[in-house]
């Protein structure tokens, strides 16, 4: 599996600094990656979706080190890379994050319906 495009969106907020989508061999996309200022610095978190408990789950995640690993090197990379365009300010980045999802996904859930 090799990340094939990387595209972030930075935003202006306290710990969440970005949104992320990345694209896998040319094929399946995954939205919604965070990076995200911690503690101990930046790390990149997963899309996730808040349960009727109140709790987060993960929608989709790595399976093992190697590739999360992978993951967030890549995204880290594009992030301070992104950080570096001149007149790259971050609050107008995330409305287009988000009209570009509402253009190209008219029922986010259709496709777990279809399982």
């Amino acid at each position: 599996m090799k990340i094939t495009e990387v595209k972030v969106f930075t935003v202006n907020e306290d710990k969440l600094k970005a949104y992320v989508t990345i694209v896998l061999d040319d094929c399946f996309v995954v939205r919604d990656l965070k990076v995200i200022h911690g503690t101990s610095g930046l790390f990149v978190a997963m899309p996730s979706k808040k349960r009727k408990d109140g709790t987060y789950k993960d929608i989709a995640h790595p399976l093992n080190q190697e590739t999360r690993a992978e993951v967030e090197k890549t995204v880290l990379e594009a992030y301070v890379s992104k950080l570096k365009e001149p007149g790259e300010e971050g609050g107008d980045a995330a409305e287009s994050q988000e009209d570009s999802d509402s253009d190209s996904d008219s029922d986010p859930d259709s496709s777990e319906q279809s399982e």
